[in-house]
């Protein structure tokens, strides 16, 4: 039987153990209802692709913690490694790929704009 445990405290728990291997830029985005397979992704940036391994196996452990799969992806580049822990998707890339993919631009949403911004425009 799998150890229970809320999306917050299996983000915060996450994000502890890129601190503490030293992951840098670290986000969450809330991609929950735009995204079929997750509602987090956790987004950070290591500075070697030995870190990036460091990190990944960080964050494994804290799946492993609480009996997720915690599946990790990219190992054989090194460039960009993906932790898949179900709810939260755990992206770790070398700072040159992370800007190249940008992948908090792509998730990011756009604030709304109000009829006072709108009528600024017109």
């Amino acid at each position: 039987m799998s150890k229970r445990i809320t999306l917050e405290q299996l983000n915060a728990e996450v994000i502890e153990a890129i601190e503490d291997k030293k992951g840098l830029d670290i986000i969450t985005i809330n991609v929950q209802g735009r995204c079929s397979f997750a509602d987090q992704f956790i987004l950070a940036t290591g500075r070697t692709d030995r870190q990036l391994k460091a990190l990944a196996n960080g964050v494994r452990q804290v799946g492993h913690q609480y009996e997720l799969t915690a599946r990790i992806d990219g190992m054989e580049a090194l460039e960009w490694l993906v932790v898949d822990l179900g709810d939260i998707v755990v992206h770790l890339f070398l700072p040159e790929v992370r800007e190249s993919f940008q992948l908090e631009r792509l998730w990011s949403v756009p604030e709304e704009t109000t009829d006072k911004d709108s009528a600024k425009d017109a």
